[in-house]
């Protein structure tokens, strides 16, 4: 979820801010296409690159603590029970059940145990790296197209304020969609989403606009 709304939004947001500074310096529309499917296919790897790498750090630090579980489980079981047990009086059990309930875990998947309630690493939550690059970069390229679409489709005249509108209405409906599946408020996400692309956009016109003038 994380990364798909992270994608969708980089995607819309940085494509349609090209677009339109590159529109507002004066450029042909052949040039403000071709920066726009530019921002597309460099915005998609940049994710796919940038979700890969930061994952893959996350699995080679799963993968280091799980080592050292194994290597404390295997040199000193009896202090890993009552280690886990711990946890459990912590989280509300009696010491007495915590001790029991971590003795009969640990006799079923010992390593397992202690990955999910000590490390907080389970099936669900385990990085990976290739689900998450190929996510960002998907969802990075549907976002990026909706501005893309719009200008390709916009008369060269109206193509400013049709990118804008548009893509501000993209986020908008991004942000609904986001704070509905997560289960949350609809209406801060969604001005929240839309004030940030306003801005990242305006001021990207605002640049473009001040070097075509200045060339």
């Amino acid at each position: 979820m994380r990364a798909a709304v992270l994608g969708a939004n980089d995607g819309i947001i940085s494509t349609a801010s090209l677009i339109l500074g590159v529109a507002s310096a004066a450029a042909p529309k052949s040039d403000v296409l071709l920066s726009g499917v530019a921002a597309l296919v460099a915005g998609a790897m940049s994710m796919a690159a940038g979700e890969y790498v930061s994952v893959s750090s996350q699995a080679d630090t799963e993968h280091a603590d799980l080592e050292r579980e194994k290597r404390e489980l295997s040199e000193n079981p009896k202090s890993e029970v009552e280690e886990l047990a711990q946890i459990y009086v912590v989280r509300g059990v009696k010491p007495g059940l915590a001790r029991q309930v971590a003795r009969q875990l640990m006799i079923k998947d010992a390593l397992g145990a202690h990955a999910r309630d000590e490390l907080g690493i389970s099936e669900i939550s385990t990085a990976r790296p290739i689900q998450a690059a190929l996510a960002s970069a998907a969802t990075f390229s549907v976002g990026a197209a909706g501005p893309l679409i719009l200008a390709i489709l916009s008369p060269t005249t109206l193509l400013l304020p049709v990118v804008s509108i548009g893509s501000l209405v993209f986020l908008g409906s991004l942000g609904m969609i986001g704070a509905k599946t997560g289960g949350a408020e609809v209406l801060i996400p969604t001005i929240r989403v839309v004030f940030w692309g306003a801005l990242a956009m305006g001021l990207t016109a605002a640049i473009g606009a001040m070097v075509g003038t200045a060339v």
